[in-house]
């Protein structure tokens, strides 16, 4: 709510930063309110299921209200934050600072109010570095409103009548007796409540912060189907209050640590559990003598053409699995369950998996296959610095059709790595290592190292993905084929 005009008013809601995501959670705001902010400055970094974005506001004026704390997760088309564009520079309260409006001391015991988090120190600067890049506007204004999973109940900084109204609705006014705090629940679980006939206010939450879970609408609703198998009495019986789910095993605080599953981590995930037990999966070996590579790679470093770029064995193993799959563009697929459709791609997005401080993403480079080697190699570096400081864009993750996974950076062999959601191959690329080895009928110490390749069997047989497997080391042993395959 706000006192003034709609004319004088703009909320800016959380959009649709990814493609199709349906929410986001607040990390950081970088404003206060009675802040001056202008078209196009970043306001707050968000982080979604694919990765932290940060939001310019699309307008210029004063902010009057910060709808959420950080840590809040927030539905796309949900307003976030309320700005006056009036040109007025003093809050609606003149008389009132900015930092105590979102502090205001709570006068009963009522919990929720009462622990109003604090706003962000004022002397808090976002880091530097990102250019904002204005986004969408989410969805239309008729989408659900959804309640925060966690946080106040009251918006996080609000203008004084703003917190009067909320006072009144949690049961400090006249109107304690004409609302009631709507209970904490995910869609999920209202839709479970609302399927079995369960009124969600009379059911007692056990989940933290007061949610309640899918057990606490099974036992509100045991009493019920159980009441028939009672023998019928003369006398009526009193019905027993729905009993909480049993609490979660109690641990020890100072020797474990639980850390929330949310934003990357949840979606990758979700991601691997649904490709492990949707696609079948096949993995085979093959190890090679990358001696030969591994001069080449020091050869390159000195070419004038790849002066001050990336250039590893990760860049000629890259080149070798798409010159591999030039040769075997079958391999180059996606299994449509929809239409019962196999999908041919004529492009090669390839994905490098980065282990990042928010959790494993697969950036992709976009038509890798039409690149040279140079370009790769750019394309590669700037995909690794992007990945590192954490400011892969959601459509970089977007589209990729065949993955690279470099276990043996953690000195491992290899692995059997789990397709990315939508790919038809990924290939393990394990540790480099000198060991004997039979060259030219003699044991000499050789640069070795053994590759995994993981298919959907439904898109790729055994004949497929070895023809792929085989080319790809053939390559690396011999890297002039590159010359005569590419």
């Amino acid at each position: 709510m706000t006192t003034m005009t709609d004319a004088s008013v703009r909320e800016f809601k959380m959009p649709d930063v990814g493609e199709g995501l349906t929410e986001a959670e607040i990390l950081t705001w970088y404003v206060q309110v009675g802040d001056t902010v202008s078209d196009g400055q970043v306001v707050c970094e968000v982080e979604t299921a694919k990765a932290a974005v940060e939001l310019p506001i699309p307008y210029d004026g004063v902010v009057r209200e910060l709808r959420f704390p950080a840590g809040t997760t927030v539905d796309v088309g949900t307003p976030i934050i309320t700005v006056d564009v009036s040109g007025g520079g003093a809050p609606a309260d003149a008389g009132t600072p900015a930092v105590e409006t979102a502090q205001a001391p709570a006068t009963s015991q009522d919990p929720v109010t009462a622990q109003a988090p604090a706003a962000p120190a004022a002397g808090e600067e976002k880091p530097a570095g990102r250019q904002p890049v204005l986004v969408g506007y989410g969805v239309a204004a008729s989408s659900t409103k959804r309640r925060p999973r966690k946080g106040p109940e009251v918006p996080f900084q609000q203008a004084p009548a703003t917190l009067a109204v909320q006072t009144e609705l949690n049961g400090h006014g006249p109107a304690a007796t004409e609302a009631k705090p709507r209970p904490l629940a995910k869609p999920p679980v209202r839709k479970l409540a609302k399927d079995l006939g369960v009124d969600l206010t009379a059911v007692i939450p056990s989940g933290p912060d007061g949610i309640i879970t899918r057990e606490d609408v099974h036992a509100a609703v045991a009493p019920a189907e159980a009441a028939p198998a009672v023998p019928a009495v003369t006398a009526p019986v009193p019905v027993a209050p729905a009993v909480p789910a049993a609490p979660a095993a109690s641990y020890d605080a100072a020797r474990e640590t639980r850390v929330p599953v949310k934003g990357v981590r949840k979606a990758t995930a979700q991601a691997m559990v649904g490709s492990a037990f949707t696609a079948p999966h096949v993995t085979e070996f093959v190890t090679v003598d990358v001696t030969r590579t591994l001069k080449l790679v020091e050869e390159l470093k000195q070419d004038k053409d790849l002066q001050g770029l990336r250039v590893n064995p990760l860049l000629l193993i890259a080149k070798a699995l798409l010159v591999a799959i030039k040769r075997n563009p079958d391999i180059n697929a996606s299994w449509d369950e929809a239409n019962q459709e196999i999908v041919l791609k004529h492009y090669v997005n390839l994905g490098i998996a980065a282990a990042t401080p928010r959790g494993l993403i697969v950036p992709n480079i976009k038509d890798a296959d039409t690149k040279t080697l140079p370009q790769l190699a750019q394309a590669l570096g700037e995909l690794v610095s992007t990945a590192k400081e954490g400011k892969t864009s959601p459509a970089a993750m977007q589209g990729g059709t065949v993955t690279i996974t470099n276990v043996g950076v953690f000195g491992v062999d290899t692995g059997t790595p789990i397709l990315p959601p939508g790919e038809s191959a990924i290939l393990a690329v394990g540790a480099i290592k000198l060991q004997p080895w039979v060259h030219k009928g003699k044991v000499k110490p050789r640069q070795v190292t053994t590759l995994a390749l993981s298919f959907d069997h439904r898109l790729v047989d055994g004949e497929l993905g070895s023809k792929v497997l085989a080319d790809v080391a053939a390559i690396l042993e011999q890297p002039k084929k590159l010359i005569t395959w590419a």
